[in-house]
C-alpha cells in the first residue's frame, strides 16, 4: 500500500527563512509570494488574499491527485485558523514544520532581503504567531531554528 503524500505547512515569521530552506532542500513548494506575482503581476499585494490561498489550495490538491508524494507550502500561516483549510484536503497527511527563530535574527535578515517587511509589521506578526500543535490536526510537527536549518527536511 502505497503512503499517503504528505504536505508540509512551513510556519514563521517573515525572514525566519522558510522559503530559503524550502529551496535549499529541494523541496516542490506552491508558495503564496509566487501566487501574488502569478495572479497579480505583483509579489506585495496584499489585497487578494482570498484568491492566493484558493488558488494554492487548487494546485495542492491538484498535486495530491497526481500522486505527487510531498507538497511544501510557504506562507506566515502565523496562526490554528490560518492553517485549518489544510486539514480539509483529502487524501494527505498534514505536517507543520515550524521555524522557531527570534524576532531579532527574523528582522535582521529581513533588512538584508530585495523585499523588507516593515519592521513594526515583522512585530505585530510576533505577536500573532501561535506555534503549531498536534491539536490542530497535524501528523507530525518538525521544529527548524538558526542552529538547525541546514538540516535534512522532513
Amino acid at each position: 500500500m502505497k503512503p499517503l503524500p504528505r504536505l508540509l505547512v512551513l510556519v514563521g515569521l517573515p525572514g525566519c527563512g522558510k522559503s530559503t530552506w524550502a529551496r535549499d532542500q529541494g523541496l516542490p513548494t506552491v508558495s503564496s509570494d509566487a501566487m501574488r506575482q502569478l495572479l497579480a503581476d505583483d509579489i506585495t499585494n496584499q489585497s487578494i488574499h482570498k484568491q492566493v490561498f484558493a488558488a494554492m489550495r487548487y494546485l495542492i490538491r491538484q498535486r495530491i491527485a497526481l500522486g505527487r508524494p510531498v507538497t511544501c507550502v510557504d506562507a506566515t500561516h502565523l496562526t490554528p485558523r490560518e492553517r485549518r483549510p489544510y486539514f480539509r484536503i483529502k487524501g494527505c497527511r498534514v505536517e507543520a514544520v515550524y521555524f522557531r527563530v527570534p524576532v531579532n535574527i527574523c528582522q535582521q535578515r529581513n533588512a538584508l532581503r530585495d523585499r523588507v517587511v516593515p519592521p513594526d509589521v515583522i512585530e505585530r506578526m510576533a505577536a500573532k504567531l501561535v506555534r503549531p500543535s498536534k491539536k490542530e490536526g497535524f501528523s507530525r510537527i518538525w521544529l527548524v531554528t538558526p542552529e538547525r536549518q541546514g538540516g535534512e527536511h522532513p
